[in-house]
């Protein structure tokens, strides 16, 4: 009897943590009003795009004076999967004055486009299927993490691990895209 409880409590917790789909928020009503490189950056939202990493390159230098958030996953992984509904909400949150991006790195495109098709979000995510692009961004621990670039289009830090809140993504955003939580 003791193993079968013990059996039920460990199977209950594997398997769909982070997997029911996610609500589409309105994100043309939240993000209305976002500046043209944002506005054109949402247009894409919820988009894979292909073009390596030298599409990426030209998106991150065309998002110069705009902090950027880049977030990288995989529709395999079960802690990224745990994790979209924080970047939902943060990219909702503060997507009029942070650009937000994705990398689907080390995926299947059928499976991506899957995951996306119900867990939405207003950015686009950029295909690696080789994972370039998450090595170039030292997302080099494994899936999910987190890419933050400064104004300027530099890289400041790469976050391993999934962020569990709302609040704790935009703490790490004023301190590692802004430049610390006392800059303008």
């Amino acid at each position: 009897m003791l193993t079968a409880l013990f059996g039920a409590a460990v199977l209950s917790g594997c398997g769909s943590e982070g997997e029911e789909p996610s609500p589409a928020p309105d994100y043309a009503k939240k993000l209305a009003g976002a500046p043209a490189p944002l506005a054109s950056l949402y247009k894409q939202g919820n988009e894979l795009l292909s073009g390596g990493q030298s599409a990426f390159d030209d998106r991150i230098a065309s998002l110069q004076g705009y902090p950027v958030v880049v977030n990288i996953w995989a529709s395999w992984c079960g802690p990224c999967r745990a994790e979209f509904p924080v970047f939902q909400q943060t990219a909702a949150a503060m997507g009029k004055e942070v650009a937000f991006l994705g990398v689907n790195s080390e995926d299947n495109d059928d499976a991506a486009e899957t995951f996306l098709s119900t867990h939405q979000v207003p950015y686009p995510s950029y295909i690696d299927p080789d994972g370039s692009i998450a090595g170039d961004l030292k997302a080099t621990h494994g899936y999910p993490a987190t890419a933050f670039f400064d104004r300027d289009g530099i890289l400041s830090y790469t976050h391993s691990g999934p962020f569990e809140s709302q609040e704790e993504l935009e703490e790490a955003i004023r301190t590692y895209a802004y430049g610390g939580p006392d800059s303008d």
